[in-house]
């Protein structure tokens, strides 16, 4: 069934959504309120920048041995198994502040945010091996852009929760809902989500942190990953709260903590409704490439924007170009990634994206945040403009390396050898 131009998801990848969704609360609820909390319980800025980093430092050494771990045993278990963890840490918010005095409160949080990283390794390995067991070579785009999508909605519902509720309620009532819906996820993942993928040979050595998928199509998808991630994530997010307390914006009233929350989750919903866009997009045209050098350049000029901003207007447009860059890759560079890689290694060259993203991601608060502190806000939002456009360069160089084309067409779906249903017996 169709309706406006879509194909409705398969269930299974619907569980996948909801799943994702539900976690993803405990990812952003932390970001608008640890920044300005940091001064409050003592936390150095550097300390704050690593904290909020270190889920993603846990994921690039757990990325690749989650990917190896699907290609050798399947989808299922890790996935439940990860969306647990994911929500017994994001209790570990809760227990930060309610440690005695004397205890140190920065070591909650950061063993929180450890176990976050180890969850969410298993979960974003097997979420995309899950929509590349499910598509073929028509729908690629549309379907990892909707998984992508819901693992990215749930981000903005928490900075939103943790921006609005932690200033009505308090911090503890807005991570305790937090982990309330986390914790769910694992259960909505248990009953729907069943055993998706071929699995390999399960006799071979030990899987180790450096397993990763040195291919140049995992390589080029990863590096373009890691550009976006650092500017998105790693400097955007960590560092808005304080650049609308400089600046002396605000929403509704709110003090910096709700309104950056606000803002952020303009930037992951116009992510969110561009994932879809941009992975149809790619999905009716012969080469996904040209789509993707469409979304950077529109990044490029968000992040131009965010250096020039000064009012709730500016820092608005600015924010839904971010997102919309950020959100119109996703779709077509997990499909291209997926179009260019054979099934039973699927796993690992997720795993090795995550990687790549995640050491732009992590480098980017512990670099951004002292360095707005010595040379102020725009030059840094400036060189993060930088990004995209020099992702744009890899992205051609590794699929001109591998296909011997700056335009590569869509791979056929029997090259893949998947089951129309998606699903394995187990």
């Amino acid at each position: 069934m169709t309706r406006f131009g879509f194909e409705r998801p398969p269930p299974v990848l619907l569980a996948v959504i909801a799943s994702t969704f539900f976690v993803g609360f405990g990812g952003g609820v932390v970001f608008p309120i640890l920044p300005n909390l940091g001064a409050v319980l003592g936390i150095s800025a550097f300390m704050v920048g690593a904290i909020l980093s270190a889920n993603r430092w846990v994921r690039l050494v757990a990325n690749a041995p989650a990917g190896a771990l699907v290609d050798r045993y399947g989808t299922r278990t890790p996935f439940v198994v990860g969306l647990f963890v994911e929500g017994v840490a994001t209790l570990g918010y809760v227990v930060a502040l309610a440690v005695p005095a004397g205890i140190a409160p920065e070591a909650w949080f950061l063993l929180a945010r450890v176990l976050w990283g180890l969850g969410s390794a298993a979960v974003f390995a097997t979420a995309y091996t899950i929509a590349a067991d499910l598509s073929d070579s028509g729908d690629r785009g549309t379907n990892m852009g909707i998984v992508r999508g819901g693992i990215t909605m749930g981000f903005p519902a928490g900075l939103v929760l943790g921006g609005v509720v932690s200033a009505v309620a308090g911090n503890v009532a807005a991570f305790a809902v937090a982990a309330g819906f986390a914790l769910t996820a694992s259960v909505v993942a248990y009953r729907y989500v069943p055993e998706t993928h071929v699995t390999g040979d399960r006799s071979g050595d030990s899987i180790k942190p450096w397993e990763v998928d040195t291919a140049v199509p995992a390589l080029t998808v990863g590096l373009v990953n890691f550009g976006l991630m650092f500017a998105y994530i790693g400097a955007l997010f960590s560092t808005l709260v304080l650049f609308l307390g400089a600046n002396d914006i605000s929403l509704f009233g709110l003090a910096p903590q709700g309104t950056s929350g606000l803002f952020m989750a303009g930037t992951v919903v116009s992510a969110a409704a561009f994932m879809l866009a941009g992975g149809r997009i790619s999905d009716t045209r012969e080469s996904r490439t040209p789509v993707l050098l469409t979304f950077l350049a529109v990044s490029f000029v968000g992040f131009l924007l965010l250096a020039r901003a000064g009012s709730v207007v500016s820092l608005g447009l600015a924010c839904v170009f971010i997102g919309a860059g950020q959100g119109g890759t996703s779709g077509p560079m997990m499909a291209l990634l997926a179009d260019l890689t054979p099934d039973e290694r699927m796993g690992r060259a997720s795993g090795t994206n995550n990687v790549l993203g995640d050491v732009g991601g992590g480098l980017g608060p512990m670099v951004s945040l002292p360095l707005i502190e010595a040379v102020g806000f725009t030059p840094i939002y400036a060189a993060c403009a930088a990004l995209p456009l020099l992702a744009g360069g890899v992205l051609l160089l590794g699929v001109r390396r591998e296909t011997g084309t700056f335009l590569p067409g869509r791979v056929a779906d029997e090259a893949r050898g998947t089951d129309p249903s998606g699903v394995v017996d187990s």
